[in-house]
């Protein structure tokens, strides 16, 4: 084929220069886009994917690399890609418009528009006599019935502006009781009792579903929650969407049994799942759980940090053109690296009665027992064996093709980082999770935070771009105050407060009292609000959270008007959908069940109290030398040590 380059070539975004040779006429987002459709009178399609999406690959490759299919883009419509992470606010209204039309989503989204960028039609992957129908069809009805095109894109647009519009709910006195009960009750008929997660493949993490459960079974003393956590956790760390070698969670599972992972690595994934098995290890010391952290933690260190110390954003699930190809191994392979004698027990622990089989001769490495089952049965070997034999296929690994990593650092998703790795701390008491949360909370205040006290959405090359989304200060302000009670240092407070006024004056709804995802000056046909809770909790909620926080700890109450504001327009039928709803479901608890602010000298910052840290309970740093532990409205008398704390907290304290 002849060599093509297009004007993707000029972008930064990876996913967008893995556009950049094919024979389409690809244009990045801009209004000169929508300018040049005007001009010529064309349909617009707006492409949305990333780098790590594997069916993103197999379309381009079967429709955008095919000069036939090109033709017909390039003749009759202007085509711009969009990079997903780079552009979530473009997404959103566009998946928005195409789920309106079809009731699904995914990636890659294709979305058609008319010139002003309202949309007339769209799906997510096509292959290409599908593909090459829909383009004809499209040009046909516009060329010859441009009346029905625009009447349905403005009937689209409307649903598109009207599909997140908020009923500000009136103030109440209290929340309801029993809510949360209910929630969970309808939850657990959706729950795999067997082997974890929901009852339906594909299987996602969702870290933020089992943040709350695991939280709500201790506070509502319900074992059957807590045993489906434990066993959730337990069959994900085991199986194949965990990368038993390298560490790092894939982003889901295909199937009922965490077996066959979709390979790509996403930060956002891993960052929530550091919190998640940290707090799941506070309330039990699960060796397992642990090693979860400090793989993970490896992993990121070793092949997710930027020479500036952000993290980058994901790793391919292909290399070489294959899904996985980088990751599963065969017997044959195993016994070169580690001889027959090891290849024979370390088959037994990482393909149990062949379950590691997947497809053309390769297997995926996965357990069905703890390392200290095997260890219990195999007794000459040590725990040390394993993790020789893990290195040696690690080194051997290596020497294979890796899949591409996208090198931008994505504000939201490393501050999403920094709290996973401050909980990690928490846990471990192992100094490396706090140093790297330190690290890359210092590159946002070094390469995201401007001098106006803005965020940057993105980083690469040297540069930051992209003015930041509602993500970026939720999770910015949530890590930001994670790391001022992790160090007493009161800048990181200040910085916090002060994004919280930006929110405040670029994001906020006065009429509604939530928060629009993206900021004041969008060029998009509407703003939206992100509300229910997916792989990665809505803004909405997590800024509930943090002003919720931010009241116990500077005594504002604005800030609790506002966030129970919020929670109060969310409370209505969300205990039909806990698993959408579960981070504004935390939220919920933690107004019920109060939150203690534990007031502590600021010489006083020991790992002993920072073991006191909870969802329930706040560090508060002081220039006095005494404790005191403030809860509804009142503090107690000075408290002079830590175990007195400890004595006044009482059965309060759930880790």
């Amino acid at each position: 084929m002849e060599q093509y380059t297009n004007e993707l070539i000029n972008e930064s975004s990876l996913y967008l220069q893995q556009h950049a040779h094919n024979p389409v006429n690809w244009v990045a987002w801009s209004n000169e886009a929508f300018e040049q459709a005007k001009r010529e009178n064309k349909l617009v399609l707006v492409s949305v994917g990333y780098s790590a999406c594997h069916w993103c690959h197999v379309m381009e490759h079967e429709c955008f690399e095919d000069e036939e299919v090109a033709t017909l883009m390039n003749k009759f419509f202007v085509c711009i890609k969009v990079d997903r992470e780079e552009r979530p606010d473009v997404d959103q209204v566009y998946m928005t418009a195409v789920q309106l039309m079809t009731q699904k989503g995914g990636w890659p989204l294709n979305c058609f528009t008319i010139p002003d960028g309202r949309p007339i039609y769209g799906g997510t992957y096509f292959p290409k006599e599908q593909w090459m129908h829909v383009l004809r069809s499209l040009h046909h009805t516009y060329e010859n019935d441009p009346e029905k095109v625009l009447e349905y894109a403005t009937q689209l647009t409307e649903g598109v502006k009207n599909s997140e519009l908020i009923e500000v709910a009136k103030p109440i006195s209290a929340f309801p009781e029993g809510k949360l009960e209910e929630l969970v009750r309808r939850w657990q008929a959706r729950m795999d009792q067997v082997e974890g997660g929901p009852t339906h493949a594909p299987k996602f993490p969702l870290p933020n579903n089992y943040k709350y459960l695991l939280h709500h079974g201790h506070v509502y003393q319900n074992e059957a929650v807590l045993k489906h956590v434990a066993l959730t956790l337990h069959k994900m760390a085991l199986g194949g969407i965990y990368d038993q070698i390298g560490g790092g969670f894939s982003r889901y599972s295909v199937d009922m049994l965490w077996k066959v992972p979709h390979f790509e690595k996403m930060l956002y994934d891993n960052g929530q799942l550091l919190e998640l098995y940290a707090h799941a290890y506070r309330f039990d010391p699960n060796p397992e759980y642990k090693r979860v952290l400090t793989s993970t933690l490896n992993w990121l260190e070793r092949e997710m940090t930027s020479e500036e110390g952000g993290l980058f954003a994901a790793q391919d699930a292909d290399s070489e053109g294959e899904e996985g190809k980088y990751y599963v191994w065969n017997l044959e392979e195993i016994k070169a690296v580690l001889g027959d004698e090891r290849a024979q027990w370390f088959w037994e622990l990482y393909n149990p009665q062949n379950k590691g089989y997947w497809e053309h001769n390769n297997w995926i490495l996965l357990r069905e027992e703890t390392v200290e089952a095997f260890l219990k049965r195999h007794t000459s070997l040590t725990e040390n064996d394993i993790h020789t034999a893990i290195d040696d296929l690690f080194a051997e690994r290596k020497r294979r093709i890796a899949p591409g990593t996208d090198t931008k650092c994505l504000t939201a998703w490393n501050a999403m980082t920094i709290t996973g790795l401050c909980a990690a701390y928490r846990a471990t008491e192992d100094e490396s999770f706090k140093l790297m949360a330190l690290k890359i909370g210092r590159w946002i205040l070094s390469h995201q935070l401007t001098s106006e006290g803005k965020l940057w959405h993105s980083y690469q090359n040297g540069r930051a771009f992209i003015e930041g989304f509602l993500d970026d200060y939720a999770f910015v302000i949530e890590a930001f105050i994670e790391l001022y009670q992790l160090t007493a240092d009161e800048n990181w407070l200040e910085k916090a407060l002060q994004l919280e006024q930006t929110t405040a004056l670029s994001f906020y709804d006065q009429p509604s009292g939530m928060y629009f995802f993206s900021p004041e000056n969008s060029e998009l046909i509407t703003r939206k609000m992100e509300l229910g809770d997916n792989v990665i909790p809505s803004t909405n909620s997590v800024m509930g959270h943090n002003l919720l926080n931010l009241f116990h700890l500077t005594d504002q109450f604005e800030f609790e008007q506002k966030a129970k504001q919020l929670l109060t327009n969310m409370l209505d039928g969300m205990e039909q959908y806990g698993s959408g709803y579960s981070n504004w479901a935390l939220l919920l608890l933690r107004f019920q069940e109060g939150i203690a602010c534990i007031k502590a000298p600021k010489t006083a910052n020991s790992f002993a109290l920072q073991q006191l840290l909870s969802p329930f309970h706040l560090l508060k740093f002081e220039a006095q030398d005494f404790y005191s532990i403030c809860a509804d409205g009142a503090c107690s008398p000075a408290l002079e040590n830590l175990e007195a704390v400890k004595r006044e907290l009482g059965t309060s304290s759930l880790f």
